[in-house]
């Protein structure tokens, strides 16, 4: 189409990434300046911002896991909806009116992810109707990232280590990128693409959120900071049972998702361990998450690259007794919040869908398949206009 050509020719791109937050609580927005594409990609972090869902449109979110076609077909354009708010809001806290935007990229709400394995074809599904948010804000919209690469063969996930390489790559320095949102996720940055990995390490505030969930009955949505879990004592028992997942046995490329660590273990868990405190459970599952992640690193990533520093991401990172853990955990390497980057934790997962758009609008492809283990590289996404 004629507008999409004029828009790939600009000089530069005002461009939103939208990602549905952890425990499925909001919406967070990066608005970006974006000029050329791929290697040549030149971006600039204008402004972050979060929304939080109300408290009825939480719930209908969490019902929408295992709801009915019509509540789900009907949750897909009101949070198209909302992920259009959203953006408008990111958009007028950088000091930029709407019609400045050119491109939107909304990652979505994720209600079903099924990796592809041994005799199973992989599937997805991401609501927050691209058309609607098309409509509102007036910008190219692209949406459904993850549907290409397992078309062609991929997990589908994880699909930020293309815009992480984009964004964080630097002469003679491999770094780390970890991710901590409702399911953990590591990007190893290496000076070339072909060189990147990347893969779930499995739990990450989902299982914890879930279970604080159910234990305050519903008073409290996570544990801040860390604080419930930190107050309670390790059963070594029940983190043993944990770590025993056949997931921990799965060599990358691999994905996973709530489906997995969210809330049907978290109710298991609760149910099937009366006898195991409350903050003892928080404690335990903390450390199954920080474990986790030290012993994928361990298995998939030392051996082939040792990074200069790991960069914490997501909204686990700001768990304080998270981060303890994973310090002790990684002992010699430096652990940072991905601030030192210039990046606010919450901003990292957006900024990367809005380049990952930018990939999208230039017909690049935006997945890797030695990542995603898909056949080929795939151009990403359906474009609302």
């Amino acid at each position: 189409m004629r507008r999409l050509r004029e828009l790939a020719e600009k000089q530069s791109r005002i461009a939103v990434g939208l990602m549905s937050g952890t425990s499925h609580d909001g919406v967070d927005a990066a608005v970006a300046r974006i000029s050329g594409f791929g290697a040549g990609s030149k971006v600039e972090l204008l402004r972050h911002a979060f929304r939080r869902y109300p408290d009825r449109l939480r719930e209908r979110v969490r019902l929408a896991f295992d709801g009915p076609t019509e509540h789900i077909c009907r949750m897909n354009f009101e949070l198209g909806e909302f992920f259009a708010a959203a953006a408008l809001y990111a958009v007028s806290k950088a000091g930029l009116d709407p019609a400045d935007i050119d491109l939107v990229g909304s990652h979505g709400q994720t209600i079903y992810h099924i990796p592809a394995g041994r005799g199973v074809k992989g599937s997805t599904l991401q609501i927050g109707e691209g058309a609607v948010i098309a409509r509102r804000t007036g910008a190219v919209t692209v949406t459904d990232f993850r549907a290409a690469d397992i078309a062609a063969g991929g997990q589908g996930a994880p699909l930020v280590p293309m815009a992480d390489w984009i964004l964080f790559r630097r002469p003679g320095s491999v770094v780390a990128l970890q991710n901590i949102g409702g399911i953990a996720n590591v990007t190893v940055v290496t000076e070339r693409s072909s060189d990147v990995a990347g893969f779930d390490t499995g739990p990450g505030n989902a299982l914890i959120d879930e279970t604080v969930r159910i234990l305050t009955g519903g008073k409290k949505l996570y544990d801040r900071g860390g604080s419930l879990a930190k107050s309670g004592k390790l059963d070594r028992k029940l983190l043993g049972k944990l770590l025993a997942n056949p997931f921990f046995n799965k060599k990358p490329p691999r994905s996973t998702g709530r489906e997995a660590f969210g809330a049907e273990m978290a109710g298991r868990l609760v149910r099937d361990n009366p006898s195991i405190r409350g903050e003892d459970m928080l404690c335990t599952l903390t450390h199954f998450t920080a474990v986790s992640i030290h012993r994928a690193y361990e298995e998939f990533v030392f051996p082939h690259a040792r990074p200069d520093r790991v960069v914490l991401c997501g909204g686990g990172s700001k768990n304080g007794f998270l981060v303890s853990l994973l310090k002790g955990l990684f002992e010699g390497t430096e652990i940072v919040g991905s601030e030192a980057l210039g990046i606010p934790a919450q901003a990292r997962e957006p900024l990367c869908f809005a380049v990952l758009a930018n990939e999208t609008l230039t017909g690049n492809p935006g997945s890797l398949p030695g990542v995603t283990g898909a056949a080929t590289g795939s151009v990403l996404g359906k474009i609302s206009v």
